[in-house]
């Protein structure tokens, strides 16, 4: 097997991705706020993409947050109302208001659940 189909076989979204240089975009329904409710799993268990909500809840500070949204708006894959929604948010709440703090090898330890 050559490297190229081992690597399409590993990873066949990202592979797709290269192969037609258009990255996959995905449209935040909500912004998420503390809760007492465990988070829904996906339709598909055994795939998990973070989103922006997961990628805020890695930030050790506001700036930080707002740096990934900007990013997120940038490269398409959050749309400005979004955004302002979850920067309006982070300035009223906080930062833990999405969450608590998903610390390094968090998925490892806690899966995706």
């Amino acid at each position: 097997m050559s490297e190229d189909e081992e690597f399409r076989k590993s990873f066949p979204a990202l592979s797709r991705e290269l192969e037609t240089e258009k990255t996959m975009e995905y449209k935040i329904d909500g912004v998420r706020t503390m809760s007492e409710e465990p988070e829904e799993k996906s339709a598909d268990a055994g795939t998990f993409l973070p989103n922006a909500i997961d990628y805020i809840r890695r930030c050790d500070t506001v700036p930080q947050a707002i740096e990934i949204v900007d990013y997120m708006v940038n490269r398409g894959e959050l749309t400005t109302t979004d955004a302002n929604t979850i920067k309006k948010q982070l300035k009223a709440d906080g930062l833990r208001s999405f969450g608590a703090k998903k610390e390094k090898d968090h998925y490892s330890h806690h899966g995706v659940e």
